[in-house]
């Protein structure tokens, strides 16, 4: 059967839909169902897809972007575009999804669990959801609630030893699925140093000025307490640089 999150945007397209959506990771889901709606709808008698959905779906990417990039004012506005267009469908359970886009964004960004928005749509949630929060949150998940994550998460749900959960999060290709990875070993105090400099190094490819900051925040106190002053100050130094980079 087809994992409900993976159908969240598109839920009438069957096989082809679903095969897409497992081949990438649940936060890029949203992108690559609306794209698929709009692919279908040109070759087919589909009535095209709805405008919110299609408001909904450019404005949570630019704000992805945004936030990540490290522009936060930009960030606040298409959040709140993206807001007003799932608003517009009266389902609780559409807009619980998008919080969790933002909070996995958070995660990525290596910040504690703070989702207020999503907290107070908690009860109108699907399972998917309520574990994929649970997962960013750094809970413990029993196999039953691992199974309701995309097939990329369940591994590192269900590891069991730190080496395994790092490996996992190592093997991941998609950027920020690997950021979000870390950020939850973060959280339950399972990030190696290889696993921090995963994510420095994803954030820094990606040019993506939010996570690196943190990330270097990360290596930096490491190297403070582990008694590595000159390590800490380049670390501060290739900071510095980095904040040079922020939006006017």
């Amino acid at each position: 059967g087809r994992h409900p999150a993976q159908m969240a945007v598109c839920p009438r397209y069957g096989n082809q839909a679903a095969m897409t959506a497992n081949a990438i990771p649940w936060t890029r889901r949203i992108a690559a169902a609306a794209t698929l709606c709009l692919l279908l709808a040109a070759c087919s008698s589909q009535p095209p897809a709805p405008a919110w959905q299609m408001d909904s779906h450019g404005a949570s990417q630019r704000a992805l972007e945004a936030y990540l990039s490290g522009n936060q004012r930009v960030a606040t506005l298409e959040w709140q575009h993206a807001r007003q267009a799932i608003a517009r469908t009266g389902q609780p359970a559409r807009m619980a999804r998008l919080e969790l886009l933002q909070c996995a964004a958070q995660t990525a960004s290596a910040l504690p669990w703070d989702c207020p928005r999503f907290e107070a749509l908690r009860t109108d949630a699907a399972g998917p959801e309520r574990a994929y929060a649970a997962y960013l949150a750094g809970q413990t998940l029993d196999p039953m609630q691992a199974a309701l994550l995309p097939p990329a998460q369940q591994a590192l749900a269900l590891a069991t030893t730190d080496a395994a959960a790092a490996a996992h999060v190592l093997q991941l290709s998609d950027p920020l699925a690997r950021l979000v990875a870390a950020g939850v070993l973060l959280r339950r105090s399972q990030a190696s140093p290889a696993v921090v400099q995963a994510a420095v190094d994803t954030a820094s490819q990606q040019g993506w000025r939010r996570p690196l900051l943190a990330w270097l925040g990360v290596q930096r106190q490491w190297a403070e307490q582990g008694g590595q002053p000159d390590v800490a100050a380049r670390i501060r130094r290739r900071m510095d640089l980095v904040e040079q980079g922020a939006a006017p």
